[in-house]
This record gives structure tokens, C-alpha cells and sequence, in this order.
């Protein structure tokens, strides 16, 4: 039997186990964009009506998980370019967890700090939006493939994305931990007294904080699951299964606590 028709042989055996491979992850990956798109919603509608910044800027993170997702979604669907991986790359690796912290810091610390944060990673991301545009690629990307930004992008890109997704992250972390123990300990969940927020439900706080605490950490975990999964089969598992688990702990903290002025008066 001649090589070709071995190899032949082996399309036909692989190709379908291949495309629902394919099949799977562009349905994961639709999964968490649509997730994404109604935690964005969500929140928007929240900040709408309540003016409250934290959920602002959790409606940009969102918006920005949203596109991260919906890009691996048509590159799933349809195959990946460098065009839509710099997409990717930027919503889903560079902006989008550093917007989520800042919710947090909102949230936690004083409204002055947390606008000249704010400033500064406006600044940033406008900074980040032009680095990735334009930042000189390697190589193409293999038909087939998921594409590895060490093998894509220089190191400029790949420093951006691990500093601009590992330190928020921890900032997230330490929040919803810091947030438990004040509640635990009967004191406001804020790092200022100052702030007015009073807590109507401790134990369901107590609850939200922990599920945001763990929807980060999942998020941060397709390293360890690319090593057991394919990288693409990865990314949409965590993205999918990390942002459920954010948006119900989200949905959880932000009804276990109201502004001081909300609060019914007896008199």
C-alpha cells in the first residue's frame, strides 16, 4: 500500500474526530462569550441605575472578556489569523483582568486612589491597544494550530500580558480574601471606614467573595489544563467554567450589600 493512500487513509479515520474536537471548543468558547456578553449587560444596567464606578468598570471587563472569547470563538469556528489573535491577545490576556481589579479597588479603597488608578490604565490601555496593533509578528500561524504568543509575539507583548494579568489577578484574590475576614470579623468589608457600604447579608457576601476568589483562580488555570488538554480545549474550558463562576459571585456580593443612603429609615 503506497504511502499516500495510508495517509489519505488517516484524514478520513481523523478528520471527523477532528472536527468535533473543533466542534466542541467553538461551542465552549460561544458558551463564555455569551456569559460574558450578559454578565456585561448586567452590570452596565447596574452602574445605569445605581452610578456606582465599580460597576463600571466590571461592565468594561466584561466587555472586554466578551470580545477575548468571541475572537477564540470565530477563530474556532472559522481558523485563526494574525488579525483576530491580536484581538484575542489583547481583550483576553493584556486588559481585561487589570479592568476587573480595578472594580475591585473601587470597591475596597478610597475614590481618589482609585481614579488615579483609573487614569493611569486608561492611559495603558491605550498604550496596550497600539503595542498590539502594530507589534511585529515571528512567524504565521499554522492552519490547524492555537497560536502561543512566545512564538508569535517578541517579549514587549508577552511581559504586558503577564504583568497586566497576574498582578490584578492577585489584586482580586486579595480583595475577596481581605473582604471575608472584615466580614467574619463584623467590621465593613471596605479598607476605609469611610467608604458606605453597609452589609445586609454577611454570610451571603461571605459566599460571593469566596466564588470570586475561585472564578479567578479557574481563569488563571489553562496553563495547568493546556498540559492535560489541548490548548484551545484549555483556554475555552476556563474562560467558560471562570466566568460562571465570577458572574454568580458577583450576583451574590452585590445583593448582600447597599449604599448607607439606601437604607430604609424607621422614623
Amino acid at each position: 500500500m503506497s504511502t499516500e493512500t495510508l495517509s489519505y487513509r488517516s484524514c478520513v479515520i481523523f478528520s471527523p474526530t477532528f472536527a468535533e474536537a473543533n466542534q466542541l471548543n467553538s461551542a465552549l468558547a460561544g458558551g463564555a462569550t455569551l456569559v460574558a456578553t450578559a454578565f456585561a449587560l448586567s452590570t452596565f444596567d447596574r452602574w445605569h441605575r445605581r452610578g456606582q464606578l465599580h460597576e463600571l468598570a466590571w461592565s468594561i471587563a466584561m466587555t472586554l472578556f466578551a470580545i477575548g472569547s468571541g475572537a477564540l470563538w470565530w477563530a474556532e469556528s472559522t481558523g485563526w489569523s494574525i488579525f483576530v489573535f491580536r484581538i484575542f491577545f489583547l481583550a483576553g490576556a493584556v486588559l481585561n483582568v487589570a479592568w476587573l481589579a480595578l472594580g475591585t479597588i473601587y470597591l475596597l479603597a478610597n475614590k481618589k486612589f482609585a481614579d488615579r488608578l483609573r487614569r493611569t490604565l486608561v492611559a495603558l490601555s491605550a498604550f496596550s491597544i497600539g503595542v498590539i496593533a502594530v507589534a511585529p509578528t515571528k512567524r504565521n500561524i499554522t492552519a490547524g494550530e492555537f497560536p502561543a504568543a512566545r512564538e508569535i509575539f517578541g517579549a514587549l507583548p508577552r511581559i504586558m500580558a503577564a504583568v497586566g494579568s497576574g498582578l490584578p489577578a492577585l489584586v482580586i484574590i486579595f480583595g475577596a480574601v481581605w473582604s471575608i475576614w472584615r466580614v467574619v470579623s463584623s467590621q465593613t468589608p471596605n479598607m476605609k471606614s469611610a467608604a458606605h457600604r453597609t452589609v445586609i447579608s454577611p454570610a451571603r457576601l461571605a459566599v460571593g467573595n469566596l466564588l470570586v476568589a475561585t472564578g479567578t483562580l479557574v481563569l488563571s488555570a489553562s496553563g495547568t489544563l493546556a498540559g492535560r488538554l489541548s490548548k484551545d480545549r484549555a483556554f475555552a474550558i476556563t474562560l467558560l467554567v471562570g466566568l460562571c463562576i465570577l458572574f454568580a459571585g458577583f450576583l451574590v456580593a452585590s445583593n448582600s450589600t447597599q449604599k448607607r443612603k439606601e437604607l430604609p429609615t424607621n422614623y
